[in-house]
C-alpha cells in the first residue's frame, strides 16, 4: 500500500483518487508497470508500450489527445444548457461461462474517451467535463484478464477531468442527474448500470431523457483528417486482401476457405477484425443480401460474390466484388457484370 501511494503522488492530477479506492484497487496499483513517472500498461497500447503504434501524444493509433478533447468540447456546444450525456462502454459478451469474446467497443464510447475496454461508464457534462467510472479491480481479475484501466489510468492516460470507480457511480452519478435540466444517452446501446438508478428513472419519468446519437451521429459524419487517414488504410487493406484471395478462388473453391484466406490477409497487414462477417456467395448464394453460411463449393462456371471489411483501429471498409473464379466471364455473364458496371459509375457521377 505504501508502494501505491508514493506511486500516486507522483503527479497533481492523481490527488483525485480517494483513499477508499487506493485500498479497494491495491492489486491494480501496485502491478501496473511506470516509467518515468507515467503510466504504461493501462490494458491497451499506449506510446510507451507499444511504440510501433502510436506517437507521443496519441490515445489510439493515429488520434491524438487533443483530439479527443476536441470532440467532447464540440458535443458539449450542440447539446441544450446544463445537460448531462452518458456513454456506456459495450458490455463483454461470453462465448462460455469463463471465455469471453473478443471484445469490440461502443462507437460512440471509443470516439469520445479513446478507451478500448469494457466496463466503463463515461458522463459529460459543462459542469464536470468528462467523468470517468471505471470497473473495480482486484488481483484475480488481473491473473485472469491481465491489466485493466482504472482510476487513475482514466485521469492520467485518457485525460478525464474526474474519475471514480464504478462501485461509486450510484451515489455520484445520481447527483449529477438531478442537478442536469436533461439526460442524454444511446437508447439502443444504454447500459443497465445506470439505467437502474432510481434518478434515471425519475428522470425518464419525467421526459427529461432523451436519445444522443442525434448529436453524436452529427458530429462522427464530419472526419477529421487523422481520422480520414485511417479510413483509407482500412480500405487498401481490404483491397490488398481480396485481390489474395482472387488468386486463390482459382484453385480453391470452398466458400469456407476464401472466407478464412480474406480474413488472413486482412490481420496479417494490420486490421484487428473483419467489419462484419465475410459474405463469400458462388452462385444463387450470391443473391441473398446477407447470406453468412459460407459452406458451398463453387461449382464450375459460377460468379463468386464477396462482400467484405475489415477493422483497423476503430475505422472499418466495405466493399464488394463479383468475379469467375474460373477466369472467364460467360457471354451472358459479361453483359449482366458491364450493366451493373455502367450503372455504378453514372452513380458515382451524381
Amino acid at each position: 500500500m505504501a508502494m501505491a501511494a508514493r506511486l500516486l503522488r507522483r503527479t497533481p492530477r492523481a490527488t483525485e483518487v480517494s483513499s477508499q479506492f487506493l485500498s479497494a484497487s491495491h492489486g491494480l496499483i501496485h502491478r501496473a508497470a511506470y516509467t518515468s513517472g507515467r503510466i504504461v500498461d493501462v490494458g491497451q497500447p499506449t506510446p510507451q508500450s507499444h511504440p510501433e503504434l502510436l506517437a507521443d501524444g496519441e490515445i489510439t493509433p493515429g488520434i491524438t489527445n487533443e483530439e479527443y478533447i476536441s470532440r467532447r468540447k464540440k458535443l458539449l456546444e450542440v447539446l441544450p444548457e446544463k445537460s448531462l450525456a452518458i456513454i456506456a462502454s459495450a458490455d463483454q459478451q461470453m462465448m462460455t461461462d469463463v471465455v469471453p469474446y473478443p471484445f469490440r467497443q461502443n462507437g460512440d464510447y471509443l470516439y469520445i474517451t479513446g478507451c478500448t475496454q469494457p466496463g466503463g461508464v463515461a458522463v459529460l457534462s459543462e459542469e464536470t467535463g468528462l467523468c470517468m467510472f471505471m470497473p473495480d479491480t482486484n488481483k484475480e481479475d488481473v491473473v485472469w484478464q491481465g491489466q485493466t484501466a482504472g482510476v487513475e489510468a482514466a485521469l492520467e492516460f485518457f485525460k478525464a477531468d474526474k474519475a471514480f470507480p464504478l462501485s461509486q457511480m450510484q451515489k455520484i452519478l445520481s447527483e449529477m442527474i438531478e442537478r442536469s435540466k436533461g439526460v442524454y444517452h444511446n437508447v439502443k446501446t444504454s447500459s443497465s448500470s445506470y439505467k437502474n438508478l432510481d434518478a434515471f428513472h425519475r428522470a425518464s419519468l419525467n421526459n427529461k431523457v432523451k436519445d444522443l446519437t442525434y448529436y453524436t451521429d452529427e458530429l462522427r459524419w464530419i472526419k477529421s483528417k487523422s481520422e480520414i487517414k485511417l479510413m483509407r488504410e482500412s480500405a487498401s487493406i481490404v483491397s490488398q486482401s481480396l485481390l489474395q484471395t482472387m488468386l486463390l478462388s482459382r484453385t480453391h473453391r470452398e466458400e469456407s476457405q476464401l472466407a478464412a484466406k480474406i480474413e488472413y490477409e486482412c490481420k496479417m497487414r494490420g486490421a484487428q477484425r473483419m467489419a462484419f462477417h465475410p459474405v463469400v456467395g458462388g452462385g444463387a448464394n450470391a443473391s441473398v443480401i446477407h447470406y453468412s453460411r459460407n459452406d458451398r463449393k463453387i461449382k464450375t462456371g459460377d460468379l463468386l460474390l464477396m462482400d467484405v471489411g475489415c477493422e483497423y483501429h476503430g475505422y472499418l471498409s466495405d466493399l464488394t466484388r463479383t468475379w469467375p473464379p474460373c477466369g472467364r466471364f460467360s457471354p451472358a455473364q459479361e453483359e449482366l457484370y458491364s450493366l451493373i458496371l455502367d450503372t455504378n459509375k453514372e452513380c458515382i457521377k451524381l
